[in-house]
């Protein structure tokens, strides 16, 4: 009998119906899926070099460019995570030997730094504590951290002399910086340092997953020559595509390299022609997940209705109301400077004698809320809480206010 070859009996779990509970994901992503994206995701699959995919491809690339706030031509989802489109920019932009600076806050760019060294790039990073923000009127203390014994005075217009030291002394050929780094909570300025790095023969390269659609952000105005983002926050389509942009420096030196992209999966000049970026007829590269497609097309359809600046002003007033809440519970707010709070995930310490591992299971135990303790540098230290897309409303700001109090009258003091 056919039975008596199979040494791996059916899995007992399988055979059972698959059960999920509902729960309100306020933490830092992924954020929940709305019924229309859900309804977008189910359809039924269509091929992925049917016509019909192709237009929907082409009205995400759209979506993005507005998104973005650009024009690039080299505008596409890679078919994968957040972490994917990182992977893609570095291993696209950056050969063995080049020399890469990466400006490390959180987390992201502690991932940044790892990602260009496997590729065999020359690596040299920019240091500032979790919390803190590279500022172009902090020059003293990013001297100090640079190695510069010199003294200047906060000049108000001024870039970061750590940048301007950075650049002039490693000459990289790519700066990487984060936009919203959720690990700690912050907010990135970006004003002039596209300016800056091509004043240096340097590319600036941008990690918004975590801020596109709830902060400002302005591609080719702030010339930022890579862009990437995720689905499965602001947009609140499920994780799995991951939105990009190459300026046309950017391009042009991706056109210019001496050896191929080590990843053929992510080489940008395959993945532009499928997304009809390069102006050829389309050819096949990979199966995309055409329904994440369907889903990331109704979150951009969804931003675009309601309109970025209307999104940004929503995510700042709920934002706002969060951090009045928690201060108002005797909480205080990990991120000192109001105007450097990331409007989509909210940072506050834990609170002395209370564990966070007990207060995140309390909410989650009994009020079905998700909200995350830290991560990277700043795990033990916060509590994160997201307001993200659909999430991002006053309402949910009430009811995670009112799960942290209970959770705070009910949860242990550690002895600790």
């Amino acid at each position: 009998m056919t039975t008596s070859m199979l040494h791996v009996p059916p899995p007992q779990g399988l055979l059972q119906p698959l059960a999920m509970p509902e729960r309100l994901l306020l933490g830092p992503g992924p954020s929940n899926v709305p019924p229309r994206i859900l309804a977008a995701g189910g359809r039924q699959l269509l091929g992925h070099m049917h016509p019909e995919v192709l237009q929907v491809m082409d009205e995400i690339k759209a979506g993005i460019q507005y998104a973005f706030q650009t024009q690039n031509r080299l505008t596409l989802a890679v078919s994968g995570t957040g972490h994917c489109a990182m992977e893609a920019a570095f291993l696209n932009l950056l050969e063995h030997g080049d020399t890469a600076l990466v400006a490390i806050n959180g987390i992201w760019g502690q991932r940044a730094a790892d990602i260009a060294r496997r590729l065999g790039a020359n690596v040299h990073e920019l240091l500032k504590s979790p919390g803190e923000y590279f500022t172009p009127w902090d020059i003293e203390e990013v001297s100090a951290s640079a190695g510069q014994r010199a003294r200047a005075g906060p000049r108000r217009g001024h870039l970061p002399l750590c940048f301007m030291q950075g650049l002039a002394r490693h000459k990289p050929s790519v700066l990487f910086i984060t936009h919203g780094e959720s690990s700690t909570g912050v907010l990135q300025p970006l004003e002039r340092l596209g300016e800056l790095c091509h004043r240096h023969g340097c590319l600036l390269l941008v990690d918004a997953v975590a801020s596109l659609g709830g902060a400002p952000i302005f591609m080719d105005q702030q010339e930022i020559d890579v862009l990437y983002s995720g689905s499965q926050k602001v947009l609140n389509a499920p994780p799995g595509s991951a939105p990009i942009s190459f300026s046309e420096r950017a391009r042009e030196k991706m056109l210019k390299r001496k050896t191929k992209p080590p990843s053929f999966y992510l080489d940008m000049g395959w993945l532009a022609n499928y997304w009809g970026c390069d102006g050829e007829p389309r050819r096949y590269h990979h199966t995309a997940p055409i329904n994440s497609f369907f889903s990331l097309r109704e979150g951009l359809a969804m931003l675009v209705e309601l309109g970025l600046e209307s999104s940004w002003e929503r995510h700042r007033a709920n934002c706002t109301q969060l951090c009045q809440g928690l201060h108002d519970l005797g909480l205080e707010l990990f991120v000192k400077e109001e105007k450097a709070r990331l409007p989509t995930i909210t940072t506050v310490r834990v609170p002395e004698g209370y564990n966070w591992k007990e207060i995140t299971a309390f909410l989650m135990d009994n009020h079905a809320i998700e909200i995350a303790g830290g991560l990277g540098p700043s795990v033990g230290k916060v509590l994160r809480i997201g307001l993200m897309g659909c999430n991002s409303t006053s309402g949910n700001v009430d009811r995670v206010l009112r799960a942290l109090q209970d959770a705070l009258g009910c949860c242990r003091r550690s002895r600790l």
